[in-house]
């Protein structure tokens, strides 16, 4: 058998706070035998207002692009969707000529 090692003093201030908790959670509870609820949110109008306003606090911390930069990026991004809107076209009409000559269409 193990021996039991002696408590230390944080293990016995520990077990002190935790009957200490049990004991004033039980007085807070109602008579009904309901434990007791914690503090009472804000109602959801005010959570949504403070939610928009982090949102806006946050948003101006980012740094935008310039003009010129968006547009040259969307210009990039358009050309490299063409090229491959126009290697998948020709892959596919490659596929369906090689196809009809298998099966004779």
């Amino acid at each position: 058998m193990a021996k039991k090692l002696p408590k230390t003093a944080e293990e016995n201030t520990t077990d002190k706070n935790l009957a200490v908790n049990d004991k004033s959670s039980s007085k807070n509870a109602d008579k009904k035998g309901k434990p007791a609820q914690g503090p009472k949110k804000p109602n959801i109008f005010k959570r949504f207002g403070k939610l928009c306003k982090e949102v806006f606090s946050e948003l101006k911390k980012v740094s935008w692009p310039g003009g010129k930069t968006v547009m040259s990026q969307t210009g990039i991004v358009v050309a490299v969707v063409l090229c491959f809107f126009v290697v998948l076209l020709g892959m596919d009409s490659l596929l369906n000529w090689l196809l009809g000559l298998l099966l004779g269409y």
